[in-house]
């Protein structure tokens, strides 16, 4: 963050530098300013939201190569209104009805290594719709007999999840799992909310595809609906039932459309290399500390970055990497890595969302403690609360 910008934030605001990546805690991700322009120039005028979601569809429809789309308030809403639409077709007083299903289409079927928590839960978002939601399989493995085992009239649809929080091993695949619901006439709805690859989830059968407009995207606060024109009519029409609360104002519309936009014209090479250079930095300078150890890990679903792990031995640095990563967020500025693997011993640095000179002043502030605890340590590694314990503790004290 540079100083103008921090200066630039209302309300007294503290001051982040977001080396986890594009997590809605920290607000995503920064939004360029092509769309905050275009955001700028809608807001203070009027327009008409069906004819607005009307161009968006067709924005969406040339960046996804599906039939149609649509956009809604975030990625998890985009779940519930899809399932709903599974679930009701465009008959209006069924919408109307949910979460009551009248009987109808009411389950929903989810590989069990995919029931993964994004700050609340896939299955949460699955059943405010008013459906079931079908868990087949093992953490450690689904096969394709348990899913057809579990299809039946009631289906309305299956949902599948690429994300890194899901099990990334012995999970039926997205091609194989589309062909065997196609089987059945039952659609598949992927959850892509963090992902590049806005074409090969369409392509591979799904039926519908889900994305955030504020992670990679670099966005508003938004959800992307894409995939069959007569789906996504009705996962629009959902605004006139559950999907009322989900609906989205003019400007996360244009900002979203906007934002489609300058992805598809962005110079990945050229984005790509800063983000190696800015890893390559880090791993040179962190690599040097004593007691610390640094590798290299890759996206887990294939996108293409490459983040930094930092892995403090307890023992010589006197932290472990919970302790670390939670003394890099309170202090000034605030540094948040990506640390939801730290009872693994490393937390990772993401290059997507940090300036050359953030990431700089990330590695000071690991080595300023690192250099700091060492001196202090008595040779027994301390103790810190586990990820889910702090975020509980922070919330109960929430707002003070």
């Amino acid at each position: 963050m540079t100083e103008q910008e921090q200066a630039a934030l209302p309300f007294g605001l503290r001051p982040v530098i977001n080396a986890a990546g594009t997590m809605t805690y920290l607000g995503a991700s920064r939004v360029a300013p092509r769309v905050i322009d275009a955001m700028s120039r809608v807001l203070p005028a009027f327009v008409n939201m069906s004819d607005l979601q009307r161009r968006a569809s067709r924005v969406i429809a040339r960046a996804t190569g599906g039939e149609a789309g649509c956009v809604t308030a975030s990625a998890a809403a985009g779940i519930s209104v899809a399932v709903a639409a599974c679930m009701t077709g465009d008959d209006l007083y069924r919408i109307e009805q949910l979460p009551d299903t009248l009987d109808g289409k009411s389950e929903v079927i989810v590989q069990k290594g995919h029931v993964v928590g994004y700050g609340a839960s896939l299955s949460q978002a699955i059943r405010l719709t008013g459906a079931t939601c079908i868990e087949i399989g093992a953490v450690s493995g689904c096969a394709g007999y348990q899913l057809r085992g579990a299809i039946n009239e009631r289906t309305a649809a299956v949902v599948y999840v690429v994300s890194h929080h899901t099990v990334q091993t012995g999970m039926i695949g997205l091609r194989d799992c589309c062909a065997m619901a196609a089987e059945y006439g039952v659609p598949v709805i992927v959850d892509a909310a963090s992902e590049y690859d806005l074409t090969g989830f369409l392509a591979a059968g799904a039926a519908l595809a889900i994305y955030s407009g504020h992670k990679f995207l670099g966005g508003p606060t938004s959800g992307i609906i894409a995939g069959r024109k007569p789906l996504v009519r009705t996962c629009y029409m959902q605004e006139k039932g559950i999907g009322r609360g989900m609906k989205v104002g003019k400007e996360s519309i244009v900002g979203a459309m906007e934002a489609l936009e300058a992805w598809l014209a962005r110079d990945a090479d050229a984005i790509r290399a800063a983000e190696e250079a800015r890893i390559a930095r880090a791993e040179q300078t962190l690599g040097a500390l004593e007691g610390m150890r640094v590798f290299r890990i890759a996206d887990p679903t294939g996108n293409p970055i490459v983040r930094l792990a930092v892995a403090p031995d307890p023992l010589r640095c006197g932290l472990d990497a919970s302790a670390l990563s939670r003394l890099l967020a309170a202090g000034e500025p605030s540094v948040r890595v990506r640390a939801h693997e730290a009872e693994l011993g490393y937390f990772q640095l993401d290059p997507c969302n940090v300036t050359d000179e953030e990431m700089d002043v990330v590695c000071a502030r690991i080595a300023e403690l690192v250099r700091g605890e060492r001196s202090k340590t008595s040779g027994a590694a301390p103790t810190a609360p586990t990820p889910a314990d702090a975020a509980l503790a922070d919330l109960l004290r929430w707002p003070d």
